[in-house]
């Protein structure tokens, strides 16, 4: 059961993430993408903790907030511009989220705890922090894995797979191994997931 506040955070997120210009079809209906991300991450949260907090609720929805109004092209090419880039999001969906949270009657640990956990602080030593960083890579695996690895070289597959999984724990993997991949992802995954 959600908390009136959880529930009002959602629909304040979703309002924003509707704006969102880019569209996503999904059995012949089209969406906005950032929308359709946010009800993605509240799905594998809600199946992968379903006794998370409100704080990691909120963050979990507003982890794409905004994010179209900041275009990657804004960025140098090359990891560091990737990287400041991706970095830069991180505050974005911060802000937004903690105010949000602070309009729907959260506490002051619970809007501090959102930032933090939306803007990436320690991860792998914060378990909110790296819940969600969890969440974040069985969305990737269970929604978009199929279209990227249909994009790209199998080599740069098992790179960004190596990539994924090293951010996640191990209550994460145990998840991501229970997905329903087809015989040719598990093959890339089982490869990428070969010690050497």
């Amino acid at each position: 059961m959600l908390s009136v506040k959880v529930q009002q955070a959602y629909d304040l997120i979703d309002q924003v993430n509707e704006e969102d210009p880019n569209i996503e079809l999904v059995d012949g209906q089209s969406h906005p993408k950032e929308w359709l991300y946010g009800l993605r991450m509240t799905q594998c949260l809600d199946q992968f903790m379903p006794d998370a907090d409100d704080a990691l609720k909120i963050a979990a929805r507003a982890q794409h907030i905004k994010r179209w109004s900041v275009p990657r092209a804004d960025y140098p090419l090359g990891r560091q511009g990737y990287n400041n880039w991706r970095k830069g999001l991180g505050v974005l969906h911060g802000e937004e989220a903690m105010k949000i949270a602070a309009r729907v009657g959260c506490n002051e640990q619970e809007i501090a705890s959102i930032g933090k956990m939306l803007r990436k602080e320690k991860l792998k030593r914060d378990p909110q922090v790296q819940a969600l960083e969890d969440v974040i890579c069985l969305v990737f695996l269970t929604f978009y894995f199929t279209d990227f690895a249909a994009k790209h070289s199998e080599e740069k597959i098992i790179r960004i797979v190596k990539k994924t999984w090293a951010k996640m724990s191990e209550k994460g993997h145990e998840a991501a191994l229970q997905l329903p991949f087809t015989a040719k992802q598990q093959a890339l995954l089982s490869q990428a997931l070969t010690p050497g």
